[in-house]
């Protein structure tokens, strides 16, 4: 098992595709607006929120009070209990989605060869909640416990490794760290070692650090809005946007070689392919932002051009400088309001490693409905972000080819090309 940080700069492309692009199979989601695809996917298509004031710590001397927590999550009913003493929230999650995901698919990871099958996951902030939870420990109790940055590096193995024992699925594995792009750059990964003759792939998302210590982090950042009104404090794209509301949950997926998802009769939500990751020049270097690039190298990957897109899922950063940067981006590509563009974490809040994935299995679910789902209900794109954006109710179809955006803090930026299968 490794775990993989990207750091450097990069702007990739993936080899020259396969005979066959991969399939997604399997759904498995943990959301604020639903536990479960099918109550997630429901709640989105009304428009319904997952931001509330949080409840799992007491937030009320902070200056930010809301959040996207997962709801009605017993942990009793979704891991064994065997589990439960060495595993936090965030893993907890990210196991229920995994068996949501495999049994979607109809998979018996049993019955496929051995080491064909394997996990690749994103992380990025749910280590915090495991590391708050190593110091208390160490406060309270005295003793050796490993540091900070031992757990941090220690818990991102385990949380897929979790996975990969409780399922048997003793292929590749390994957890790529890029923040919100993060869920993309693992599907990505995926589909490499699909290309390398493995059969299947959990992949994907699942984060959380709604916790004191995780909490202080975000304020740190400086990107957390502090509006108190859970209909209008996270707002991207509008000319009152303050920043972004922090949430937890995310999706995984099951990709799946297209020759073996055919030969045992499974039916695809829609394919990957395209993919591209792009890094942003230095602050203060004079560069500019290569999310577009991402965009465009994705479609090239994919062998697309822009008018072949018929809608984008934003990266949708909730404030304003950043919005208006990714309007402009996609109104270089696509012309202004050139392409529905929707922004459904506006629902959940921004869910760190799982945000990107949980987009990606929102524009799959919208191949297969042939529907665009809604971003809030509040939102009115502000004059200089000249987007063509879904609010207040779904917007049907018809839609063949899905483009979903993801950016990273620290520049990293990623796009995914999703296609009906």
């Amino acid at each position: 098992m490794t775990t993989q940080t990207l750091e450097s700069p990069r702007a990739e492309r993936d080899p020259a595709p396969a005979a066959a692009d991969p399939v997604v199979t399997g759904l498995g989601v943990a959301a604020p607006n639903g536990l479960g695809t099918g109550n997630w996917w429901a709640a989105t298509l009304r428009g319904e929120s997952g931001i509330r004031p949080v409840t799992r710590f007491d937030a009320g001397r902070y200056p930010a009070r809301l959040a996207g927590e997962v709801p009605d999550f017993d942990p009793d009913a979704h891991v064994p209990n065997r589990l439960l003493p060495q595993t936090d929230h965030m893993t907890r999650l990210a196991l229920a989605a995994a068996v949501e995901a495999l049994g979607d698919a109809g998979v018996d990871p049993a019955a496929l060869p051995d080491f064909s099958a394997g996990v690749v996951t994103a992380s990025s902030a749910g280590g915090f909640e495991f590391g708050q939870r190593e110091l208390e420990a160490l406060w309270s109790k005295g003793g050796q416990h490993v540091s900070a940055y031992q757990s941090f590096a220690w818990f991102y193995a385990v949380n897929t490794g979790q996975i990969s024992i409780r399922h048997g699925l003793r292929g590749p594995s390994g957890v790529l760290v890029t923040e919100q792009a993060g869920g993309l750059d693992a599907v990505a990964q995926a589909r490499r070692q699909l290309r390398k003759g493995i059969r299947l792939l959990v992949t994907g998302g699942v984060d959380s650090s709604l916790c004191p210590w995780g909490w202080a982090a975000h304020l740190a950042g400086g990107e957390l809005t502090t509006s108190g009104d859970p209909d209008r404090a996270y707002l991207p794209f509008s000319a009152d946007a303050s920043g972004h509301v922090a949430g937890e949950g995310g999706a995984l997926l099951v990709v799946e070689d297209a020759e073996s998802a055919r030969e045992r009769g499974a039916a695809p939500y829609g394919r990957i392919t395209g993919y591209a990751a792009t890094f942003d020049p230095p602050p203060g270097s004079g560069g500019t932002p290569r999310l577009q690039a991402a965009a465009e190298l994705a479609l090239a990957d994919a062998g697309l051009s822009p008018a072949d897109v018929d809608v984008v899922f934003a990266d949708a950063a909730g404030r304003r400088d950043a919005d208006r940067a990714e309007a402009e981006a996609l109104a270089r590509i696509f012309g202004p309001y050139g392409v529905p563009v929707t922004a459904p974490k506006a629902l959940t809040g921004r869910l760190a490693a799982g945000g990107a994935s949980l987009d990606a299995a929102a524009a799959l679910l919208a191949l297969r409905d042939q529907v665009v789902p809604p971003s809030g209900a509040a939102l009115r794109p502000a004059d200089d972000c000249p987007l063509d954006l879904v609010t207040g109710e779904p917007r049907p179809g018809p839609l063949r080819t899905a483009l979903v955006l993801a950016r990273g803090r620290g520049g990293f930026n990623a796009a995914l090309v999703v296609r009906t299968a």
